[in-house]
């Protein structure tokens, strides 16, 4: 890495977040929501605008992490399940407008680069981020390398398949993937579900006629002892504690570093089910398991790092 200031774009369903930063960190940094009004040149639109305000003089070039699926070869968001857009052009009209280098990366692939370079992942070879925040996603570095794919999706955990024949459908149509029980977005969904089994019915009749209604209050209940909303969050658990399961057992990573929104302001009650649960379903040896040290801005982190890479 270079010193030359650079900058780190974290594109994602909620939010879009621009910094300015060098190999030290972080330096400068603006938040705004993603525009959903304006079709998918409005993304790009909203970015350049951002870059354009936080400063692109002496800037060397621009890293982005954004939600997926991605198709690296174009520069392009397509398909993505979190977006009401099919086709989102990313690195073309940064690039056009700036004339820098632009490069992109899924968001949980930037984050865990910048977990390697910046955060707790420093000088470890095999490291994977996992994030509970709208969507469910991660990254992967084995032996090394940074793990990407022939379209740069090859970290899509949240697409994991839980149970084939749930009745829960994924944002991206599928039945049973992980990111339908465990995401922000989905949570309510699989809460809904849960309330209506027989289980629910014969633990909670008292309570069962106000159940909470979004991951927010799923959460901030649970953590005031609410007995239903504690039961939903074990029940997330359960199922976090498989997908982490099937995280370690394809990657054999020394350290998972745990982020997004949800986790962040939620740490013992993500982390306690996993770290309690997870050796039921592992073969391999367990990794430690932790909350991320760069908290929110992981994926601008990361970001940054991928724009002080070269060519």
């Amino acid at each position: 890495m270079g010193s030359k200031l650079c900058i780190g774009v974290d594109l994602g369903a909620t939010n879009i977040r621009v910094a300015l930063g060098d190999e030290t960190g972080i330096k400068k940094r603006i938040v705004e929501k993603t525009d959903r009004l304006h079709g998918s040149l409005g993304i790009s639109e909203q970015i350049v605008s951002m870059v354009r305000r936080i400063g692109v003089e002496d800037v060397c070039a621009i890293g982005i992490g954004s939600i997926g699926p991605l198709e690296l070869s174009r520069g392009r968001i397509v398909n993505t399940p979190n977006l009401p857009f099919k086709d989102i052009p990313i690195v073309k009209p940064l690039s056009e407008e700036f004339d820098i280098p632009v490069r992109l990366l899924n968001d949980c692939c930037a984050a865990v680069l910048g977990e390697h370079v910046y955060g707790a992942g420093k000088g470890i070879k095999n490291l994977v981020y996992i994030t509970f925040s709208t969507g469910l996603g991660g990254g992967a570095m084995v032996d090394g390398h940074l793990l990407q794919g022939k379209d740069g999706n090859a970290h899509e955990i949240g697409h994991l398949t839980i149970d084939a024949n749930s009745e829960l459908l994924c944002g991206c149509g599928c039945r049973g993937h992980w990111e339908a029980y465990c995401s922000g977005a989905n949570i309510p969904n699989y809460a809904r579900w849960l309330i209506q089994s027989d289980e629910a019915r014969e633990k909670f009749k008292q309570t069962i006629e106000n159940p909470p209604s979004s991951t927010e209050e799923i959460f901030s209940k649970a953590n005031e002892g609410d007995l239903l909303s504690s039961w939903i969050v074990e029940k997330i658990g359960e199922v976090n504690a498989v997908g982490f399961a099937d995280v370690i057992n394809v990657y054999d990573p020394e350290l998972i570093t745990v982020g997004g929104s949800i986790a962040i302001e939620n740490p013992d009650l993500i982390l306690k089910p996993i770290l309690s649960q997870v050796s039921r379903h592992v073969i391999n040896r367990l990794p430690k398991i932790r909350i991320t040290l760069l908290l929110r801005d992981t994926v601008l982190y990361g970001a940054l790092a991928l724009a002080m890479q070269g060519d």
